[in-house]
């Protein structure tokens, strides 16, 4: 019977996409088996956008809930159709009440015994659910109820999917080929825990724990006795939905306030805490009289490990001091970024979002322009985003623009920096750097030789490939033998100093007078070396980068 259904759903979801994929492959060749490509510009992505939303909305759970995760998947969909996808949120009917009322009972028994008063019409429903309001013990409460029959639907789906895949591949190229395979593993994945409301329970469970105490917002408590895999019990909280400006006006409410109360909770969240709350959009935030702030679904919540912690750190402190060669080896380190790409384009795109972002305040920035202005360039780029990063990418976007509605001059990357300043990051990152390999010693004992810095923005240049240097030394044999041992006396210098102060931590004190003495004697070898006369070395280095361009053109 099972594969009966997966075989009828095959079909169903095959005539549903087909007109899409004939046209899809008609961009690859004009007449399907032979001819040129054609060029697809915005109005038609953005109307082939809106003609594969309805097909997912026709198809059901599964597929709507397909469509929420690509929507924060820029590196798989050019941006119109994560436009369009957004809608999703918001376009979801519950299922009927006798078919609800069926899970309900199967889990609790009848609804009468279970509850003193239900609510037969649903205040919200979902890709994989719905909630009602019911009456327990004289308090209110928020009753989930996973849809009817959709775990065999999800089923027969996944396998349609993973049968479609090869398929889907034809008419992507390769660089987007292994996102859209990891975003299927994702997809099973995603689903499936969000279908366990065990699961969903102890995520809950943990994140209201790490708040414990902070009357800046409020977390709904969970009725275990009352709840199950397929049915959630809860607090019911009211409020107001946070994007209802005038409500909250007319409640008094300090919508700057409440704006960095919202960024700094979720950069605890992701920062500090490792488990966060992925579905922030304003249906799933509301603020109550006093101004609390008010989360609701913790169905779509996820994990990030240390190692993304770390870079999301970076990220923050590199925009805010508009560095975009940080902001790029970031990207590299967390694998978004190919280290084959064109540095020189990215260092642009970056320098113009960030230049685009600050406005006419100097001061201002906006995250959510900054990282759509990524977005944009990851469709056009052989970039790939990691699982959890793109979540926390589309929380980041979607918490931003909340805060720019309650408050159009907030600025997220002040409010970042402060929270990642008291917390300590921003030095333990400085310090962990110092500590890291020889290569950064190496650049720290230069520093300790006061290296200008313009030499580093020189050097990155260089690495960028804007810097062409002609370099003319005379016929002077020895003139090299003595660039050579400086180099050399240099190198050595540059490990002997912390390598000595290592050993001081660390080790008996006659190895490190050894170490000490053998590194005042390359200090003098050194010293010996610019002292002595020598002829002169004339560098002209020259700045051609509008040169070169129009050489290279």
């Amino acid at each position: 019977m099972a594969v009966l259904r997966a075989y009828r759903r095959f079909v169903v979801v095959a005539v549903q996409f087909l007109p899409l994929l004939v046209a899809y492959a008609r961009d690859r060749k004009r007449f399907i088996l032979f001819g040129s490509g054609r060029t697809v510009d915005t109005e038609t992505r953005r109307r082939r956008a809106r003609s594969l939303l309805e097909s997912l909305l026709t198809l059901g759970p599964t597929f709507i809930k397909l469509g929420q995760l690509l929507s924060t998947r820029p590196d798989v969909l050019p941006p119109e159709y994560i436009e369009e996808f957004e809608e999703l949120q918001d376009r979801v009917p519950p299922a009927e009440w006798t078919d609800a009322k069926r899970v309900l009972e199967e889990e609790l028994g009848p609804v009468e015994e279970s509850f003193d008063e239900f609510d037969t019409d649903a205040i919200s429903g979902a890709s994989l659910g719905q909630v009602h309001v019911a009456e327990l013990d004289g308090e209110q409460v928020a009753v989930k109820i996973r849809r009817p029959g959709v775990e065999s639907l999800v089923e027969a789906d996944l396998w349609v999917i993973s049968t479609l895949l090869p398929l889907l591949m034809r008419f992507v190229d390769d660089s987007r080929s292994f996102s859209m395979e990891t975003l299927a593993n994702e997809f099973s994945r995603v689903i499936r825990d969000e279908m366990d409301y065990r699961r969903e329970r102890e995520m809950l469970r943990e994140i209201r724990a790490n708040f414990e105490g902070d009357d800046r917002l409020r977390i709904p408590d969970v009725y275990e006795d009352r709840s199950t895999d397929r049915v959630l019990t809860m607090e019911y909280v009211p409020g107001t939905k946070i994007n209802d400006i005038d409500s909250l006006d007319d409640l008094d409410v300090d919508r700057t306030r409440l704006a960095e109360t919202l960024q700094r909770v979720y950069l605890q969240m992701i920062v500090d805490d490792g488990v966060f709350h992925a579905d922030p959009h304003p249906g799933n935030l509301a603020v109550q009289d006093d101004g609390t702030l008010v989360f609701y679904d913790f169905g779509m919540s996820d994990r990030v490990d240390p190692f993304v912690q770390e870079k999301i750190i970076d990220f923050y402190v590199a925009i805010a001091r508009q560095d975009t060669d940080a902001v790029l080896d970031t990207l590299v380190s967390m694998g978004t970024l190919s280290p084959d790409a064109d540095r020189e384009v990215m260092s642009e795109v970056m320098e113009l979002a960030i230049a685009d972002a600050r406005g006419e305040d100097i001061e201002q920035y906006r995250v959510q322009q900054i990282v759509m202005q990524i977005e944009d360039t990851l469709y056009e780029f052989p970039l790939r985003l990691p699982p959890n990063l793109a979540l926390v990418l589309r929380v980041a976007t979607v918490v931003e623009g909340v805060c720019v509605t309650l408050d159009p001059e907030f600025d997220f990357i002040t409010v970042a920096t402060e929270y990642l300043g008291e917390e300590g990051y921003i030095e333990e990152g400085v310090r962990d750097a110092v500590r890291d390999t020889g290569t950064q010693l190496s650049e720290t004992t230069q520093s300790l030789f006061r290296v200008p810095p313009k030499l580093e923005d020189v050097l990155d240049t260089v690495e960028r490939g804007n810097l062409e240097a002609t370099v003319e030394f005379p016929n002077d044999p020895p003139m090299f033998r003595k660039l050579a041992s400086r180099l050399i006396y240099g190198i050595l210098l540059a490990f002997a100093l912390p390598s000595t102060a290592l050993l001081y931590l660390f080790a008996s004190l006659q190895v490190t007078v050894v170490a000490a003495v053998l590194a005042l004697g390359l200090v003098v070898l050194l010293y010996r070396s610019f002292t002595k006369s020598s002829s002169s070395i004339s560098a002209q280095p020259q700045f051609t980068r509008q040169n070169l361009n129009r050489r290279d053109e």
